[in-house]
């Protein structure tokens, strides 16, 4: 699809692409909604690679001098946000952001690089970014209260993001709980790719691709993989060489008040331990490799996703029947009810009693803790980190394109915006690795 008028300045095309795009898209879900997608053609983007230099210019030029909101806001009207004019840019300037918490004050903390690669932990207040010195990932507690934090020598607690410390815990040893004589190259401490304080702040829960362990005082308890399933492996005649005891999609939750773990990975069943670290509920996913877990914010429902290549689905189970719950994959079991059947889940939140997920695709999608679907919300790429204010009227989520947005929920939809639901949002930050600094859009 070509723009239709060539005397148009590069702002001007920019700005009948976005919107003409995001019209015909919305109008296309609707109809699709109501009668179908079959045979329904999908809209195609518009071209508008040759824009991409005007635009950057003139968002590196709002960037710079002083801090102004309402030139900002008026940069987003003649700019507004978009995916697919960002396309050609994303593959070589793309980067993961794994961890991202929204802070009492309104401010962010950020992981900026994936986790098995050098990054580093930003704090973003307003139109500044600092990075954290000697911080190599972090992670918040499910009442958001404490903060955890691996550095060099080890993981420390702070009770708040900048408060005093509480607890420290050395790297786990990564042969540690492993059988005897079993020969594992050595991979150096484990590089998390989550930490979660217990709600205590006592505890963190350590998830990583060498495996996910539970730091304390008295030292760190391996949760996966588990001895036994070792033990099996070599009882089965698996030879110790070919033994794998690293993790792939590897995930894990705490619930909001300490009583309940839910661990995975793609090899097996979801997987729930209780307080003293005693497994509980072994649950078998709705599609084929379990790939997340969540807890709601009231602590009574936790929802487990399973992937199949970019799609997926999630069951949700009552914290009442986690006790002795074990069922197979793809069960039919009335505890275990699909809430959701499409979506590969990197992140999560929740409000109320809804789920918000964040999908491969791109979008958010909310959905009742009874599967009833609400909306969906477009931000473009593969969502793997988000956080939500305590009053439910603030979402921050981020993507591998190296990509933060501020969502003000509720508030209305602007017509450059694709979804369904009427959220705005309200700032978009951009980590792409040529960038001089990071850019606020």
């Amino acid at each position: 699809m070509s723009l239709s008028n060539s005397n148009l300045s590069p702002q001007q095309q920019w700005h009948q692409a976005v919107l003409m795009y995001a019209k015909r898209i919305n109008r296309y879900v609707e109809t699709g909604t109501r009668e179908g997608f079959d045979g329904l053609p999908e809209p195609r983007m518009p071209d508008s690679t040759h824009l991409l230099p005007h635009w950057q210019a003139a968002l590196e030029t709002s960037n710079q001098g002083p801090h102004d909101e309402a030139a900002r806001q008026a940069f987003r009207q003649d700019w507004p946000p978009a995916h697919f004019p960002l396309l050609p840019r994303l593959e070589s300037q793309g980067r993961m952001i794994p961890a991202l918490a929204l802070l009492p004050d309104g401010s962010l903390l950020a992981r900026i690089g994936a986790p098995y690669e050098a990054g580093s932990v930003v704090h973003i207040v307003n139109d500044q970014v600092e990075t954290l010195e000697h911080v190599e990932f972090f992670g918040m507690c499910p009442r958001r209260r404490y903060v955890a934090w691996a550095r060099t020598e080890g993981v420390q607690v702070t009770d708040g993001w900048n408060g005093p410390q509480v607890a420290s815990f050395p790297w786990p040893d990564g042969h540690a709980d492993l059988p005897q004589g079993l020969d594992q190259q050595d991979t150096g401490r484990p590089s998390p790719s989550r930490l979660i304080p217990f709600p205590d702040g006592r505890r963190v829960l350590l998830v990583s691709a060498d495996g996910i362990f539970v730091l304390a005082a008295d030292g760190a308890t391996r949760l996966l993989r588990r001895l036994e399933d070792i033990q099996q492996d070599l009882a089965d005649g698996v030879a110790p060489d070919d033994l794998t005891v690293g993790l792939c999609m590897e995930h894990g939750a705490v619930s909001p008040d300490g009583q309940w773990i839910a661990v995975g990975e793609q090899c097996g069943s979801h997987l729930v331990f209780d307080a003293r670290l005693q497994p509980v509920a072994e649950i078998g996913p709705a599609s084929e490799y379990p790939h997340f877990a969540c807890f709601n914010q009231r602590g009574d429902r936790l929802l487990l996703n399973a992937c199949h290549f970019y799609s997926g689905a999630s069951l949700g189970v009552a914290v009442t029947d986690l006790p002795g719950l074990a069922t197979d994959f793809y069960s039919d079991d009335p505890r275990t009810p699909v809430l959701q059947d499409g979506a590969r889940v990197y992140a999560a939140a929740s409000r109320g009693d809804e789920f918000i997920i964040g999908d491969a695709y791109g979008y958010l999608r909310a959905f009742s803790e009874a599967g009833e679907e609400r909306w969906q919300h477009y931000v473009g790429s593969t969502l793997c980190a988000m956080d939500i204010s305590p009053d439910g009227q603030t979402l921050v989520a981020a993507t591998y394109a190296g990509i933060i947005v501020r969502i003000e929920l509720d508030r209305g939809r602007p017509d450059w915006q694709i979804g369904t639901g009427e959220h705005h949002e309200v700032q978009r930050w951009l980590f792409w690795k040529d960038l001089a600094k990071p850019l606020l859009w």
